[in-house]
């Protein structure tokens, strides 16, 4: 798994094994949810780009306390 924190808002990830995405994921949104509690106005969006690439981040269209998932067109 390859992590690139963009900011503190937003997490990309990139995994090499189908074995990684479930637990990398957990721990992305995690972390996040610590930044939601602080914001406390966004709830968190996890975004798939392609197979194995994601992003998982706070988003004002997501109401707090909420994770939803789409997968980018």
């Amino acid at each position: 798994m390859t992590t690139s924190t963009m900011e503190r808002q937003e997490i990309r990830l990139s995994f090499s094994s189908v074995d990684e995405v479930h637990a990398g994921l957990d721990s992305a949104v995690a972390t996040l949810i610590e930044a939601a509690a602080e914001n406390g106005h966004c709830g968190i969006l996890v975004t798939r780009h392609e197979p194995g690439t994601y992003t998982v981040a706070l988003d004002e269209s997501v109401p707090f306390g909420q994770t939803r998932e789409i997968i980018a067109a």
